[in-house]
């Protein structure tokens, strides 16, 4: 293995770890948020709130995309993902309710 050779896997090496370390934060992130949804959750059936809030989740999208846009990030993926996510959060409420 050449020189320049042994730097790139090094470098390939470096980055890969970074990437795992962000996939271990965004994972543990998403079961904070979603244990927070599940709180959410409880009250809107406990108190016979809808499991949606059509207006609610249109701002979340609008906000992400924003935020995307701002980090860089392409804010149609931005808003794919932001949408599964709440796709989900609705899911486990509408399981939630009586």
């Amino acid at each position: 293995m050449t020189d320049a050779a042994a730097r790139a896997a090094e470098l390939l090496n470096t980055h890969r770890a970074s990437i795992d370390r962000l996939d271990a934060i965004i994972t543990y992130t998403l079961a904070e948020r979603f244990k927070l949804t599940q709180e959410i959750g409880r009250l809107k059936a406990e108190y016979d709130l809808p499991p949606s809030d059509p207006m609610r989740e249109a701002h979340m999208i609008e906000r992400l995309r924003d935020l995307a846009i701002d980090a860089d990030l392409d804010p149609e993926f931005a808003s794919k993902f932001v949408t599964f996510i709440i796709e989900e959060v609705i899911r486990h409420h509408k399981k939630l309710k009586p």
